[in-house]
């Protein structure tokens, strides 16, 4: 047997010695700003020397900071992109110009801390794996001499690890209902808590906001003296036509051709765009060339994933991280909008609220439910018993491979002359874990 390497024990010590909640999920949330504040002060307070825009919200904030790095970076800035949780490879979450992290940084700053925290003089520290996770960044981030850091919250906002940042920037895409156990049962009481990243006199702009959760937004922006811009008051892209292969649109800094398709990304790009304008406006310098470029080629300049993303031709395969019923108000028209045949393979993790997003599911939709390969997954046999109880029946596949193999079948047995012509489409989605474990599955078939 080969002995594990140095990088996979690494690894090992930060997903079994530290709680993850991508792994085990409520039980792993450590809301506070103590140990965060104490580790990175270990490591010279690095995130004190960085430029930074900090994103959050429910949906879309993966998207943004990913759009809003993709065009600095076309600018010709040297750009940092923190983001959580990763697909395929725990670097994911740590990348400089769209490149992850180096092995040998990761084990380094492992190592680094517990030399550190040996040598504490009794003082034990016994961070999270976010919270380790969060100082690695800003350590490689600083080290690497980035000109701009992107930094996307993990879970709500006013006591998540990255808070402790003082940015250039704040923005916040929408609020919609998601960890309800963590950040409260309202619209109002989630809102309060991602407007914990609204700083003193620093501009935040807001995507979409409504009634109660624009008053929040509101309120906590004059507590702070900060200035506040709402994207969905100016919407700054106009005439946005909607493509095979792209968003068009008129916006501020010209013609763009954005190159995320979902249909959720039409409201990101009145967010991100409202956010360039006011980075322009804060003194950093691009071009317009650089806003449709870095637009145009996110996902190839970033290795964003899991966005409306065709993974096949023949049948035609979509997968999509959306997880919320915020998200999935869009995919559900997206869908619906699908003029062949339809075949989802869905799962979600068992503490979801299913019970909102399953109604969405387009009802012609031939289902194979399964279950994803981390502890948090909801069994396959209660999602298709609550798939029921909504009336969407549907099969059962004990993982997303053996879904696939039946997804497969049922889209090969379409005939063409009994759904003009068109091809059948299967989704995979209703978790990121679902989706991980599909490109895991494509990668290896190429490999």
């Amino acid at each position: 047997m080969r002995e594990p390497s140095a990088y996979q024990e690494t690894l090992d010590f930060l997903y079994s010695q530290t709680p993850q909640f991508q792994q085990i999920g409520a039980a792993a949330y450590k809301p506070g700003l103590a140990t965060v504040t104490r580790l990175s002060e270990m490591f010279g307070n690095p995130h004190k020397n960085l430029r930074m825009v900090h994103v959050g919200g429910t949906n879309g904030k993966g998207s943004t900071a990913h759009s809003l790095a993709a065009v600095l970076q076309s600018a010709g800035y040297k750009v940092g992109l923190f983001t959580s949780p990763h697909l395929l490879d725990f670097r994911e979450r740590i990348k400089v110009d769209g490149e992850m992290i180096p092995e040998r940084e990761v084990t380094g700053f492992v190592r680094r801390f517990k030399e550190i925290a040996d040598a504490g003089g009794g003082v034990t520290l016994e961070p999270s794996f976010f919270e380790l996770t969060t100082v690695m960044a800003f350590d490689w981030f600083a080290r690497s001499g980035v000109d701009y850091a992107i930094i996307e919250v993990g879970l709500g906002g006013r006591l998540d690890s990255t808070n402790i940042i003082t940015p250039l920037l704040s923005v916040i895409t929408n609020i919609s209902f998601d960890h309800m156990a963590q950040l409260g049962d309202t619209l109002e009481l989630i809102a309060s808590e991602k407007a914990g990243i609204i700083k003193p006199g620093i501009l935040c702009v807001i995507g979409e906001a409504a009634g109660g959760v624009k008053d929040v937004f509101l309120d906590r922006a004059a507590v702070a003296g900060s200035p506040i811009c709402f994207a969905d008051d100016s919407r700054p892209a106009k005439n946005v036509v909607r493509k095979d292969s792209c968003i068009e649109a008129e916006t501020p800094f010209g013609i763009i051709e954005y190159g995320l398709t979902g249909y959720c990304q039409e409201k990101n790009l009145q967010t991100i765009l409202a956010a360039l304008t006011a980075l322009r406006k804060a003194g950093v310098d691009f071009h317009d060339r650089a806003v449709a470029d870095g637009l145009r080629d996110v996902a190839v300049m970033t290795g964003l994933s899991g966005r409306w993303m065709k993974v096949g031709d023949d049948p035609l395969v979509i997968c999509d991280t959306g997880h919320n019923e915020g998200g999935w108000r869009y995919l559900s028209r997206q869908l619906d909008s699908y003029p062949g045949p339809l075949v989802m393979v869905l799962g979600f993790v068992n503490d979801k609220d299913v019970s909102h997003i399953l109604p969405l599911i387009p009802d012609r939709a031939e289902i194979i439910y399964t279950k994803a390969s981390v502890p948090r997954a909801m069994p396959e046999s209660r999602l298709a018993a609550l798939g029921r109880m909504a009336g969407r029946d549907g099969m059962t596949a004990p993982d997303v491979a053996a879904a696939m193999e039946i997804a497969g079948r049922r889209a090969a047995s379409v005939d063409p002359e009994n759904c003009s012509g068109e091809r059948p489409m299967i989704f995979v989605g209703g978790s990121t874990f679902v989706v991980a474990d599909l490109l895991s599955e494509l990668r290896e078939k190429i490999i």
